[in-house]
């Protein structure tokens, strides 16, 4: 399996550390060829809007809709869970999404940079105890589809959600260590795997 990386916008280099540390290739995506050559994608955090207009500004909002709809595993985490949502609920009126997942967001719902915040998750799917999740302008879920699963939440509201093979989370992954060696913790990307296996 080669994981393909979107890399308009947002850091992708503690992805591909992750994905690297558990033995899968990685490559970066920013054409419609190299997309076209990836068994999976994670869409990162970043800024959503500024993401969504690189993608049709690249040419890639389409086939990437095309891929979705065909049943592309994708990991979204922040800004890629904000794209590929069902609705988002305060973002731009030229901003776009791919319907990926049944979910609606609200962008920054935790608030802005200063706001940003740790917090330890109980993650459904996942074993080894609680997942330690960065939020930076985090989006949260505010309406979940029938077949959409919550893995996490916070303060009631969802931060983790999967349906079929798309995984999303409002906090940031690849920024995770383990809480007594301080090693990254690639649950999430572990189950990612899994999902698209």
């Amino acid at each position: 399996m080669k994981v393909g990386l979107l890399a308009l916008q947002g850091a992708v280099g503690l992805h591909a550390s992750a994905f690297d540390a558990l033995g899968v290739p990685t490559v970066d995506v920013r054409t419609e060829a190299e997309l076209a050559d990836v068994d999976a994608l994670v869409i990162p955090g970043g800024e959503s809007t500024t993401i969504s207009k690189l993608l049709v500004s690249n040419r890639l909002f389409g086939p990437l809709a095309e891929r979705l709809a065909a049943g592309l595993p994708t990991l979204g985490t922040c800004a890629g869970m904000i794209m590929l949502s069902a609705t988002v609920l305060d973002g731009r009126p030229d901003q776009r999404s791919f319907g990926a997942i049944d979910i609606d967001v609200r962008r920054n719902a935790f608030g802005r940079q200063v706001d940003s915040f740790e917090s330890e998750l109980s993650l459904r799917d996942l074993d080894g105890g609680p997942f330690r999740g960065v939020f930076i302008r985090a989006p949260f879920v505010d309406r979940v589809g029938d077949d959409v699963s919550v893995l996490a939440e916070v303060d009631g509201h969802a931060v983790a959600c999967r349906q079929r093979n798309v995984l999303v989370t409002a906090f940031h992954p690849e920024l995770a260590t383990e809480p007594r060696s301080g090693a990254p913790d690639l649950r999430v990307h572990e189950l990612f795997c899994d999902l698209a296996g």
